[in-house]
């Protein structure tokens, strides 16, 4: 695979600032290495935060955002500053989980995408929000996403 297809990468390898909100943060992908394959891409950000929209408090998520690519992959560094993005963004869990999932199927249009939200309760109740676009294609080997239901998550 040829280097100047990496070219129009702007935050790889150097400083990239944490954008201040999730709509200023700046996806971008390479073309995927493999095609010819099915395969399954699993991200997982066992520490997510946003705020809550109503009181300003800190939410916190266990995040795991699988995917099987298409055309393009995601480049990792851009994904992390756009969930970065979030730390300082009110929305409530349901909002952030289906937001992030729709922002990455809309520019990666992969073949299939899922994301589980795992919340920590705050008043205590965790929310649990899950989104998958369609059925998952046949054949692809879907691992359990390995967040324990809630007991403490751990």
């Amino acid at each position: 695979m040829s280097e100047d297809i990496y070219e129009g990468l702007t935050q790889l390898g150097g400083n990239a600032e944490l954008p201040t909100s999730p709509e200023k943060a700046i996806l971008e992908r390479v073309p995927n290495p493999k095609k010819d394959a099915t395969y399954l891409i699993r991200f997982t950000a066992p520490e997510f935060t946003s705020l809550c929209p109503i009181t300003g408090q800190p939410d916190f998520a266990h995040l795991v955002i699988d995917y099987a690519p298409r055309d393009w992959l995601v480049e990792s560094k851009s994904l992390k500053l756009f969930l970065g993005s979030f730390r300082n963004h009110g929305a409530f869990h349901e909002a952030c989980t289906v937001d992030i999932a729709k922002r990455l199927e809309a520019f990666l249009e992969p073949i299939w995408i899922r994301i589980g939200g795992y919340w920590f309760p705050r008043g205590g109740m965790p929310i649990d929000v899950f989104y998958q676009s369609d059925q998952p294609p046949v054949g692809l080997w879907l691992p359990d996403q390995g967040v324990a239901p809630y007991r403490g998550r751990g």
